[in-house]
């Protein structure tokens, strides 16, 4: 009796293992049949995908891609034949089919117990990838202007990684050609579709993937060094920067990063070190004397410096309302200090001399206050400085004119 039961289970274990293989086939019909039933063919094969005695064979696997497969090509024959296809399940089915064929591609390249490889679905699977290689790109333009990045992302990761795979390079030269033309622009998108996520981790990977490729690098690079602003990852955000100032030496976006992270440090003469190379790549860019200018001012308290930084970015571009002020509020400052030092002198004679010496710089200023304020008539500061500048220049009907105006605005 006992024997008699150990063969009943072993014939029950051999008719559960018949069944699975049998469901596997069963699923591909399903698929395959005129019309086809996917969802009760997807049910089988997945049941097929985790049983034990079916879950690492090949044929397993390559049936579950197949199925993807004839999904995509049904309703994309549709669309050839200028029907309306449903793009949702048609994209939904194609970005299934290579997780399953590469699986499928390692278990078909595994040696057999003679130690040989003898692959039965490798070759129909790099051509199905061949055929199917650029609608991935079709997919990801699609769930994009559906504002779907994720899938946006995957579709186009899909590509590239499809691409990348030896598989696919053991292709012919056409198809390599292919490849290589469409290649540079799934890694740009997605990048951009990384970046448009809240996943900073996923999005720096697509970037430093993106922004090794000469096509649109230097937004590669912004868009790298900003993901790392996010993060907070100061080290990786100065070599960004640092790697994208030398490759784009004239790209202030670098210089000033560069710059902002150096005065945040207090190490201004290293911020006054990139600011004049900078301007030796590109000695006409008004913003960075501008930028020198400040630095001067503000971290190494050198005014005179500050002023020559000023006055050659004014020289250069004397329609920026901002520089107009930085240069003006050097001398209204100056005046300022010299004006107190004035009122503790008790010697009238000395007294008048220092006053008008602070009236000297106060009128030094006027010019670019005015003309910031003409550039720029919303900016409250520079309001309040020619306010100030009227009054100590006595004069009354411009200062009446300027405290209307700022009375008008509040």
């Amino acid at each position: 009796m006992k024997k008699l039961g150990l063969t009943l289970g072993l014939c029950l274990l051999a008719s559960v293992s018949f069944g699975q293989k049998k469901a596997v086939s069963e699923a591909l019909k399903l698929a395959k049949d005129s019309k086809p039933n996917f969802a009760e063919a997807r049910t089988k094969i997945k049941e097929a995908l985790e049983h034990e005695e079916t879950k690492n064979d090949a044929k397993t696997w390559y049936t579950a891609g197949q199925i993807e497969d004839l999904q995509f090509t049904g309703e994309n024959t549709k669309q050839m034949l200028g029907q309306q296809p449903d793009e949702a399940v048609m994209y939904e089915a194609l970005i299934n089919v290579y997780p399953y064929f590469k699986k499928a591609n390692e278990l078909d390249n595994l040696p057999d117990a003679k130690g040989k490889v003898k692959p039965k679905f490798t070759k129909d699977i790099r051509s199905t990838l061949k055929a199917n290689l650029a609608y991935y790109l079709n997919g990801g333009a699609y769930f994009f202007d559906q504002k779907d990045y994720k899938k946006t992302f995957d579709f186009f990761n899909q590509y590239i990684e499809i691409a990348d795979s030896e598989l696919l390079k053991e292709g012919t030269k056409q198809v390599e050609e292919t490849v290589d033309s469409t290649y540079i622009y799934a890694n740009y998108y997605a990048a951009i579709a990384a970046s448009l996520l809240d996943d900073h981790t996923l999005a720096i990977e697509a970037l430093k993937r993106a922004s090794k490729i000469e096509y649109k690098r230097n937004d590669m690079l912004q868009y790298l060094a900003e993901e790392y602003k996010n993060i907070k990852d100061t080290l990786n955000l100065l070599k960004t920067l640092e790697e994208g100032l030398s490759i784009f030496p004239k790209e202030s976006y670098f210089i000033l990063n560069l710059v902002s992270i150096y005065i945040n440090a207090e190490q201004n003469e290293k911020a006054i070190e990139y600011i004049n190379a900078a301007i030796i790549n590109d000695p006409t860019n008004a913003q960075l004397y501008d930028v020198a200018g400040r630095v001067y001012e503000s971290g190494l308290k050198d005014y005179a410096k500050a002023e020559e930084f000023f006055l050659k970015a004014i020289e250069i571009d004397g329609e920026n309302a901002e520089t107009q002020s930085n240069l003006g509020r050097i001398y209204f400052n100056q005046g300022v200090t010299q004006l107190d030092e004035a009122n503790v002198i008790a010697d009238v004679k000395k007294y008048n001399e220092e006053r008008e010496k602070a009236k000297e710089l106060f009128r030094k200023a006027l010019p670019y206050f005015e003309k910031a304020y003409q550039l720029n008539p919303d900016a409250f500061d520079n309001k309040m400085a020619l306010r100030s500048i009227y009054y100590n220049l006595d004069m009354g009907d411009k200062l009446e004119e300027m405290d209307k105006i700022i009375n008008g605005s509040n």
